[in-house]
């Protein structure tokens, strides 16, 4: 009765440990599930912000912004329509115009604000810029020489309304002395308001190329500068460089690398450290993958003993642990995909809903844009997919040759 009473008691005991022990391999298993998930989810989720940023910076900003740029630093370009007509030829180009730019100053009553007066001609400026699509009311091509377009910052500032008559002060400078001169006013109606999002909203000041070139004192065919669009944004410094040569002008070229190549970086930048920071992660999921196939294999000793005993072969017990850790690699990855999808589908509106409810936009004044983009990048998926797949068979090489390894006779000895 003794003997019978301690057996029962050990058993009980051995039963315990190993439900305690099985409950920890599971925990272990579902922790790197769970870290997997995670990692796939995130990644896809900051790789569709990443590549919407990217697709803005091209649809949006650059649209707007001068891709290319030729400026005359001293004199003014000469027979600017003959110029603009042989750069439309040239390969790589799609469009260009002539502009002219100066600081200056809007005033409305007492209030003052600086602004960036630019002068462009109504015909051509279409074939350089999107801006019309941003613009509420008169659109550029439509304005005449006594009408002014103004950033909604601008307006909102001046405290201006479309309609409103606004006095836009242009600085002189004495040709041949370099004094300078009392500003020139002049004053325009504000027709328009550019509302795009970004820091055109706070400088630009659009009038008539006419009206410009009377300010400035100059004849019908001189500007300050050409602008081109080119059919390769990512390409915009070299196409600048070669085109410029046929320029017969003194000109400095200025290409959007110049103005907004920081943003570029930045968000490539952006891009490789959450490929190594979500990885990483994903590694360590992946890690704990080991940990509980290892743990695993000890628990199972003696059921691949007897399986070996009864002619398992070593590739089949190595296939059979493969599997188990890609099994729960698959959950987790199928699971952070499908997770990662909805949110970047859904992230522009989750953001804006977030910033309503704390009532702050953080985007706001910013960037270029106040609104969360995203875009869905399918290879992307892929890559994520194929890479955690690969950290996972590396993971479970391994546990699963020590399962091979098993030795039935001093298992079952002991």
């Amino acid at each position: 009765m003794l003997l019978s009473a301690y057996l029962s008691k050990r058993f009980r005991t051995q039963a315990g440990a190993g439900e305690r022990q099985n409950g920890f391999v599971t925990f272990i298993a579902k922790a790197s599930t769970i870290g997997i998930l995670l990692g796939v989810a995130v990644l896809i989720v900051a790789l569709s912000v990443i590549n919407g940023f990217e697709q803005q910076l091209v649809h949006r900003l650059l649209s707007v912004v001068p891709q290319v740029e030729y400026v005359a630093p001293s004199r003014p370009i000469e027979q600017w329509s003959s110029k603009v007509e042989n750069l439309q030829k040239q390969a790589s180009v799609t469009g260009a115009a002539p502009f002219i730019s100066v600081n200056g100053m809007a005033q409305y009553k007492s209030d003052l604000k600086a602004v960036e007066v630019r002068g462009v001609s109504p015909e051509l400026e279409k074939n350089v810029s999107s801006i019309n699509q941003f613009i509420q009311g008169k659109l550029i091509d439509q304005i005449n020489t006594e009408e002014v377009i103004l950033g909604s910052q601008i307006v909102e500032q001046l405290a201006l309304q479309r309609g409103d008559s606004v006095t836009l002060l242009i600085p002189q400078v004495n040709q041949t002395s370099n004094d300078i001169l009392a500003p020139k006013r002049v004053t325009l109606t504000l027709v328009g308001i550019v509302k795009m999002g970004g820091p055109i909203d706070s400088s630009a000041a659009f009038i008539h190329l006419k009206k410009a070139q009377s300010l400035l004192g100059y004849d019908e065919q001189q500007v300050t500068g050409l602008r081109l669009q080119v059919n390769d944004v990512f390409y915009a410094h070299q196409i600048a460089l070669r085109v410029g040569q046929t320029i017969p002008d003194y000109v400095y070229i200025s290409s959007w690398f110049r103005t907004q190549g920081s943003l570029y970086q930045d968000i490539q930048m952006v891009r490789t450290i959450v490929y190594i920071v979500v990885f990483l992660i994903i590694a360590v999921a992946s890690f704990n993958i080991v940990s509980s196939l290892v743990m695993e294999v000890r628990e199972k000793q003696s059921n691949i003993a007897i399986l070996k005993t009864m002619g398992a072969k070593d590739s089949t017990i190595l296939a059979t642990f493969v599997m188990q850790g890609l099994t729960q690699a698959f959950v987790g990855v199928v699971l952070g995909s499908v997770i990662g999808i909805l949110v970047a589908l859904n992230i522009s509106s989750l953001f804006n809903w977030l910033s309503q409810l704390a009532g702050a936009n953080p985007l706001q004044g910013v960037y270029f844009i106040e609104f969360l983009p995203s875009k869905l990048v399918w290879q992307d998926i892929i890559v994520t997919i194929i890479v955690t797949f690969t950290l996972a068979v590396l993971a479970t090489i391994y546990p699963a040759w020590q399962a091979t390894r098993v030795d039935p006779a001093k298992v079952l000895g002991n």
